[in-house]
């Protein structure tokens, strides 16, 4: 015996397919009231009439995908077609509203929109300072790096450019229509610069309310990108700590699946100072153990748990230290 039901209609089936008992939906039905019903039952929850005809019949075994097999389900009024349709439409905005409070997602488009613009700045920032060197020959590129987009965009031309900068005015001038591109450049580089640090600040703000611990061990911006990489803070916080350790590593698990050596630490653990700024031979046992840490950190964030302090963090990096000093030399190869 079971208790098949839809959002209009509970039956109860005997063995033989007989109706046995049945009720329907009839208080006063709206898009909205539908829409409801419809949410519940994908959230696992029985209809109304379902469940008053399982506390008549306790034998019965709820069965909520049954009416799709049953031939002699009532089919939908043209009426109940309208109110479903109209249903589903607010159910899609219900569930992009959801979405908006997901911050998993809101990290990812934050992380996406950051290594976009980061990417971007990256390239146009490269074309103004090398078209700043051409025009400009005795220019010290990497001393003025910094300076070179600001000054282009503040000159009325390239010889105020010059001045600002402190360097031999032009040999050669640009045309008008030239230096407009020029100044262009240089402004879209500014642009996409203050951009790009809104968008890190951002991240920042997120992260440390959301992966407060892993925040402070890794850094807002390496943790919003180990929560993204992962897939969200539930995986990360049960991801084992030697897949952390190399997330980020993608191509190196590519090559390390055709024989290559696997890789000893992904993007994110390599940034941190402890292991970027030790030696070669050491690094793979300080990602090992920053790992095991932010694999810990994840857990406290997603489990409600203490977040750590300030001095935990710095017991922690007196630990990796501890880590480097203890092997002062390389290995010797045998």
């Amino acid at each position: 015996m079971r208790v098949v039901y839809d959002w209009r209609l509970s039956r109860v089936i005997g063995p033989d397919l007989n109706v046995i008992d049945e009720l329907l939906w009839t208080s006063t039905r709206s898009s909205r009231a539908v829409a409801d019903r419809l949410e519940g039952l994908q959230r696992g929850r029985m209809s109304p009439e379902a469940r008053i005809l399982t506390a008549r019949f306790p034998e019965a075994i709820p069965d909520s995908m049954g009416h799709l097999d049953d031939s002699d389900w009532p089919a939908l009024t043209g009426e109940e077609q309208q109110l479903l349709e109209s249903a589903a439409a607010i159910l899609a905005r219900r569930g992009v509203a959801d979405a908006a409070g997901n911050i998993d997602r809101r990290l990812d488009m934050l992380v996406s929109s950051q290594s976009e613009l980061r990417s971007a700045w990256t390239t146009v920032e490269a074309r103004c300072i090398e078209w700043a060197g051409l025009l400009l020959p005795t220019l010290d590129l990497d001393k003025e790096r910094e300076r070179i987009p600001v000054a282009i965009a503040e000159s009325h031309d390239l010889a105020g450019t010059a001045d600002l900068l402190g360097t031999d005015s032009p040999p050669h001038a640009p045309s008008g229509p030239e230096w407009r591109a020029i100044q262009e450049t240089a402004r879209r580089c500014i642009d996409i610069s203050n951009s790009l640090k809104s968008s890190e600040e951002a991240i920042r703000s997120v992260a440390r309310e959301y992966l407060p611990s892993l925040s402070r061990l890794v850094g807002p911006l390496g943790a919003a990108k180990l929560c993204v990489m992962a897939g969200g803070r539930e995986r990360l916080a049960r991801m084992p700590s030697g897949s952390i350790q190399v997330l980020g590593a993608h191509a190196a698990m590519a090559a390390h699946r055709r024989g290559a050596p696997p890789p000893k630490h992904g993007s994110v653990i390599f940034s941190m100072p402890q292991v970027s700024k030790s030696p070669r031979w050491v690094r793979g046992k300080i990602a090992r153990f920053l790992a095991g840490k932010a694999s810990i950190a994840s857990r406290l964030d997603h489990f409600d748990g203490d977040p750590w302090s300030e001095s935990d963090i710095e017991e922690i990096h007196r630990h990796s230290e501890s880590i480097k000093q203890k092997f002062p030399t390389p290995p010797k190869r045998k």
